[in-house]
């Protein structure tokens, strides 16, 4: 099927090379284009190992003139670059690395997950219970760290069968599906975010929905029915899919809470106080999570021994520690204003919010009837001044986020609660908000 394909892959990091791996091993002639220079590119020998020709340096007009089956691209490039124009003008397809391992694998279950926040959470929660049932057979992949072609590849999923495939999947890996096709999915929430990439609000919402547009009746989509924008494009770009509903508002809906329990068919399914992880919003997660597994088939004695175990996912309004009374949390994975405003609302009062990064030109205004709880705002990095000025409460203003730590300790009393929660990526002084979170720990440990 792809044996002497050529195929260009633009992008390598950890998804371009695993894509490249997987082709080659279909013998697909493969070329990938990365724009590190080859001293600073460190599978540059790797991928000529392998068979793989590079052009590293650049975006040369002339490569994007050649004629090729089909093009792979790192989700990270924007869609609106002069490069990818080009290859749409010819008509050559685009696809993501989720679609091109979707294409050349045997059939497996896919359930894919996305929103604007909590990705990661109920991917990984949704992963933790069914492999509790199918422990030999369930992976996670996406956007959560492992590309799917490594997992394809890995697993050997060209000749083996019904593996559980959990994806959590950003809106730029969405943009590039043509025949993906997930056994159920599920948006979780949809708020403003990515507008440094996107076109308009309008196209980031609408590539959300292609989770489910190659869904037909014998799959399931999972819809919030609390989320006013998922509504409404959901009205517009309608599932084809089963529907199942779930609110943490409406008792009318399939799946909802009433008195610190969900509840479906009049039965109590799960005891919100014993959830470990904070806020509504991961009751929501869990919601999420709790579905999926049944219609998976695993007993719900299973599923709530899982999810009243499960503590959350690394910087995700993640503990760090106690400090002369003073707790700190590391939300480095608030990259948009509506994960800040989740956070924010976790809490009760006595918070000093660390915020700041890449300036991404987000409204921050949704967070000011957050800040009768907040008693300072740090800002710090690209947008800190801006950030500060526009949540008008009390602040200050610094360079970097260790003095944004040590400025929060000394400032610091007895029961408050220290949050970075920068509410934008990182890029202005770190490579993702992985490693922003990981610094934020080691400087609170230091203290």
């Amino acid at each position: 099927m792809f044996a002497n394909k050529k195929v260009l892959i633009i992008g390598a990091a950890r998804s371009g090379l695993a894509a490249a791996k997987l082709l080659r091993h279909l013998d697909a002639e493969v070329v990938v284009n990365e724009y590190k220079d080859k001293n600073s590119f460190n599978e540059y020998q790797e991928l000529i190992d392998l068979g793989v020709s590079v052009v590293c340096g650049e975006h040369p007009k002339e490569l994007f003139e050649e004629d090729f089956d089909f093009v792979v691209k790192n989700p990270g490039i924007k869609y609106t670059l002069w490069f990818i124009e080009r290859l749409q003008e010819r008509n050559i397809p685009i696809y993501s690395e989720i679609e091109l391992a979707f294409q050349v694998a045997k059939k497996q279950h896919y359930i894919a997950i996305t929103g604007t926040n909590g990705k990661t959470t109920t991917t990984s929660l949704v992963y933790e219970i069914i492999k509790s049932k199918y422990p030999k057979i369930t992976h996670t992949a996406g956007n959560i760290g492992r590309p799917l072609c490594e997992v394809v590849l890995e697993e050997n999923l060209l000749d083996n069968e019904n593996h559980y495939i959990i994806l959590e999947l950003s809106n730029f890996q969405l943009l590039n599906i043509q025949t993906f096709k997930p056994a159920i999915s599920t948006i979780i929430n949809l708020s403003p975010d990515h507008l440094d990439y996107m076109r308009s609000l309008e196209e980031y919402y609408y590539s959300k929905t292609n989770i489910y547009m190659n869904q037909d009746e014998h799959d399931l989509f999972l819809l919030n029915i609390d989320n006013v924008e998922i509504i409404n494009y959901t009205n517009k770009r309608k599932p084809k899919a089963q529907i199942i509903r779930f609110s943490l508002e409406d008792e009318n809906a399939d799946f909802y809470l009433q008195n610190d329990c969900v509840y479906h068919n009049n039965q109590c399914l799960l005891d919100t106080k014993q959830i470990n992880i904070v806020g509504m919003h991961n009751i929501q997660n869990c919601i999420i999570a709790l579905i999926i597994a049944l219609k998976l088939g695993v007993n719900l004695e299973m599923i709530q021994e899982v999810m009243y175990h499960f503590v959350g996912v690394e910087h995700r309004i993640e503990f760090v520690r106690e400090l002369d009374g003073v707790r700190y949390y590391n939300d480095s994975k608030a990259t948009n204003v509506d994960a800040t405003m989740i956070a924010l609302k976790a809490f009760d009062s006595s918070i000093i919010l660390l915020v700041g990064g890449f300036e991404k030109r987000l409204d921050v205004s949704s967070l000011l009837p957050y800040m009768d709880k907040v008693k300072l705002v740090i800002g710090y990095g690209d947008c800190g001044q801006r950030l500060v000025d526009d949540l008008k409460v009390r602040s200050k203003v610094v360079t970097t986020l260790k003095e944004a730590v040590t400025y929060a300790k000394n400032n610091a009393v007895v029961n408050d609660i220290v949050l970075l929660s920068p509410t934008t990526s990182s890029y202005d002084q770190f490579d993702n908000y992985e490693q922003r979170g990981s610094c934020f720990k080691e400087l609170v440990n230091s203290l």
